[in-house]
């Protein structure tokens, strides 16, 4: 049987990069997904790429940084399934540039959806992972979140409180049955990173950091999410995994 047979999902910003990978994964292990995206458009697009693979599939428009969004996604779960066992927290965006001149302006651009947007997620999916008595809440952090990088700073802060809210969800869900883990990517090249990985000197700094010399590919991250989402970790609350390609270990 597949991992997420007869399971509901629901993965944020779904309609490109790592969050389109991690719905193609989803489906192919048997959940019917709700693909969630600001771009109505991309969620639309990937929500026919799964029919087209024989999934059952659902688009919903949602902005994670605004409150009424969330909660009439949620609704919608709530109305076509009653449930949800699989919750993915993967919207985010980055905003680049010398910490200095970051202004008022960016950085509650990037706070409102790479932390504020996980928050609100996280407690109004709450119910209905708790409906499913096997609530799965994976939330997409960054090795960021343990590293320094020079224009990255309000980025790497946003993740590093990604992965502190997710130890503190993972001890207050617990007793509802539901496991809270986090997923730490390194350097993948999608739509958020591919600008600045074109840069010589910057594309060969990272990858002489990263152990395999190599950098990662959406589905490799998304092969992470579903065994965290899955019984396989069953067992595994609270935790990091980094799917970095070995940047973390390294000096």
């Amino acid at each position: 049987m597949r991992r997420l047979e007869q399971r509901i999902a629901l993965v944020t910003g779904a309609g490109a990069g790592i969050g389109r990978a991690i719905a193609h994964a989803c489906a192919a292990e048997g959940a019917r997904v709700y693909v969630a995206d600001v771009d109505a458009n991309a969620a639309e697009t990937v929500t026919g790429e799964l029919h087209a693979f024989g999934a059952a599939a659902q688009a919903i428009t949602a902005d994670v940084s605004l409150g009424q969004d969330v909660t009439a996604m949620f609704r919608t779960v709530e109305n076509l399934d009653g449930r949800l066992d699989v919750l993915i927290n993967n919207a985010g965006l980055n905003v680049r540039g010398d910490f200095r001149h970051l202004s008022d302006a960016d950085w509650a651009k990037i706070r409102e959806v790479n932390l504020d947007g996980v928050v609100r997620v996280a407690r109004e999916g709450f119910a209905l992972l708790k409906a499913s008595g096997r609530g799965s809440l994976v939330n997409i952090a960054s090795i960021m979140a343990h590293r320094g990088l020079r224009g990255l700073t309000a980025y790497s802060a946003t993740k590093g409180a990604v992965t502190a809210l997710t130890r503190g969800l993972a001890v207050e869900y617990a007793p509802f049955g539901i496991r809270v883990n986090a997923l730490c990517p390194g350097f993948v090249e999608t739509a958020l990173t591919r600008r600045a990985l074109r840069i010589p000197n910057i594309r060969e700094a990272l990858l002489a950091s990263t152990a395999l010399r190599r950098f990662g590919e959406p589905e490799e991250i998304a092969k992470a999410a579903v065994f965290l989402a899955s019984d396989d970790a069953s067992y595994i609350t609270g935790a990091e995994l980094a799917v970095d390609g070995g940047m973390g270990a390294g000096l």
